[in-house]
């Protein structure tokens, strides 16, 4: 078994994987919670996000009938930063007449490549290879093997607060849980929504969250820039909260049923109803209203990614085009509005099937923490089996803790 929790600013998703037959990932369980312990994806309120977080986790093994100890959880918020490096070595091989490339000198060249220099409050995450170069031979995926004099590694570096990961891993740990390992989440959102065709061509993953907007751009087949806009689906529904002078709850309901950011998606003459408040009568208001707030906003986040791609210096235009995921993705006219921003094809990714549950995990929602739960299937750790060093947990059965979903859920 192993699980996936994906830690957002306004919700928690997660998602139980066991592997099947041949070896495969099969979703068996997913659990949501609404999370309001995060601002712009850093933790503001540890007992607000480990609440969430245990309420996830047990409507995820309500489903799968299977009990949690550690999940793969992913990291993200405006302190993640990505930067390129290149590191080189001379190759010392098991023959000093042949000069075969070995393990040991794949290790050595991505160490240096990895000695950047970084603030002490920040530490390396992730550390992926892009391409190698032996001998001046440019594009090589795998040098092993290989005969060469020198050996060089291109490779992407994302770092991260070192504050932050460790409230991260407090509040799962405290939710009585272990963290397997933190990966990005735009990473794993990757994975689970992109395919290897689109990697090869060229790609951005735009995942539009609720606070931030997280931005992957692979090139070549392998991730090229990381980077995080403070701003997400949450700005949209506050500007149709002041406009139009009703809670957030219910502004958020409205953008969810009823918002659009294009005009040709909907009946120009179709009208909502919205509820009144403090004893007021509810008020019909046309939809394109509602549009009319929407889309300034949308274009603003879709302009603010436009800037970051415009700055990078890619070798080759985007041939994957943009790829949109995470809940802001669902909102009706996002492919089209991004698509006249980026002048790339765009198109909203929902996770790939991996099979099990398909229907319940088929949506841009879950594709971080479907990519989670496969990152830590590609990783080789069983993250949902008990160890001698998991968490104690609380030492009760089954049926008293979906008593207490069953109460918190509907009471």
């Amino acid at each position: 078994m192993v699980v996936g929790l994906d830690i957002g600013t306004t919700k928690v998703c997660a998602v139980i994987g066991e592997r099947g037959e041949k070896d495969t990932l099969e979703i068996t369980g997913v659990g949501t919670s609404p999370s309001t312990g995060l601002r712009k994806g850093v933790v503001v309120n540890i007992e607000a996000t480990l609440r969430a977080v245990a309420a996830a986790i047990e409507a995820a093994e309500m489903m799968s009938g299977r009990e949690v100890y550690g999940a793969w959880t992913g990291i993200g918020g405006s302190h993640i930063d990505g930067i390129n490096s290149r590191g080189v070595v001379a190759v010392t091989g098991r023959n000093r007449e042949t000069r075969e490339i070995t393990t040991d000198d794949v290790a050595r060249v991505l160490e240096a490549a990895r000695a950047v220099v970084i603030p002490m409050d920040r530490q390396v995450l992730e550390l992926i290879p892009q391409t190698y170069i032996v001998d001046d031979q440019k594009g090589i995926r795998d040098p092993l093997d290989m005969i060469g004099v020198r050996l060089e590694a291109e490779v992407h570096i994302i770092t991260c607060s070192v504050t932050g990961a460790q409230n991260l891993i407090k509040c799962v740990n405290r939710a009585g849980f272990r963290v397997e390992g933190l990966v990005l989440q735009s990473l794993a959102a990757g994975r689970a929504v992109l395919t290897e065709e689109e990697k090869e061509l060229g790609v951005a993953l735009v995942d539009l969250g609720g606070g931030t907007t997280d931005v992957l751009v692979y090139s070549e087949g392998a991730p090229y820039s990381t980077t995080t806009i403070p701003a997400g689906g949450s700005q949209v529904t506050n500007d149709i909260s002041i406009m139009k002078n009703i809670p957030f709850d219910t502004a958020e309901k409205i953008k969810i049923e009823a918002g659009s950011c294009w005009e040709g998606a909907f009946d120009v003459d179709e009208e909502i109803i919205v509820p009144g408040v403090g004893g007021r009568p509810p008020l019909p208001i046309p939809r394109s209203e509602i549009g009319l707030i929407i889309r300034p906003r949308m274009e603003e986040l879709f302009f603010m990614v436009k800037e970051k791609l415009d700055k990078l210096a890619l070798s080759r235009p985007l041939g994957g085009g943009v790829v949109l995921t995470g809940g802001g993705s669902q909102l009706l006219g996002a492919p089209e509005l991004a698509s006249s921003i980026f002048r790339l094809s765009a198109r909203v990714g929902s996770p790939l099937p991996v099979g099990g549950l398909v229907e319940e995990y088929r949506s841009p929602v879950f594709s971080t923490a479907v990519g989670l739960a496969l990152e830590g299937s590609g990783r080789g750790a069983l993250g949902g089996e008990r160890t001698a060093e998991s968490p104690v947990r609380e030492n009760r059965p089954l049926f008293g803790r979906l008593g207490d979903w069953i109460k918190r859920e509907f009471f």
